[in-house]
């Protein structure tokens, strides 16, 4: 049974990635303009905390992804950040590391503003989750595994 979790991480992932592509296209090519502009759609999101900050907010370590420990509604919206960037790259032909990185930027702030606007809790004070969306997968499957060796599996599970 996948959990909202799943299904949204599933779909950030595969437009992270699109993403990814498309600011290279607009120029964003060197590893450090990379992360510059990855470190713009999260501060613009979260109230002008970088990746550094979020991480000591939920207490991650270096090596944990910042993606990997949100919950369903920070999920979506940080989907939300990340198609619109893609979508406003793309349409609006940015050129250059520095305006991709500004529009990240912009992107992220507008929907934070639409979060508060609607009275919605910011991204920075929704709960973090015990344990990492690669951890519930593997307790998942292996609660599959256990039920399909005992016969007990439904088909719709």
């Amino acid at each position: 049974m996948k959990t909202e979790e799943d299904l949204v991480c599933g779909d950030i992932k595969q437009w992270n990635q699109l993403l990814v592509e498309t600011a290279h296209d607009a120029g964003v090519i060197t590893n450090e303009e990379f992360a510059i502009f990855q470190n713009a759609g999260y501060m613009g999101l979260y109230g002008g905390l970088d990746v550094e900050d979020i991480h000591d907010r939920k207490g991650l370590t270096a090596r944990q992804r910042i993606l990997d420990y949100m919950g369903s509604i920070e999920l979506i919206v940080n989907l939300f950040r990340i198609s619109q960037t893609e979508e406003k790259l793309r349409k609006d032909k940015v050129e250059s590391a520095e305006a991709a990185t500004k529009v990240h930027y912009s992107v992220g702030k507008e929907v934070r503003s639409a979060i508060e606007k609607i009275g919605g809790t910011m991204p920075e004070d929704l709960p973090v989750p015990e344990k990492s969306i690669q951890q519930i997968e593997k307790e998942q499957m292996k609660r599959l595994k256990d039920k399909a060796k005992k016969g007990k599996l439904m088909l719709d599970e």
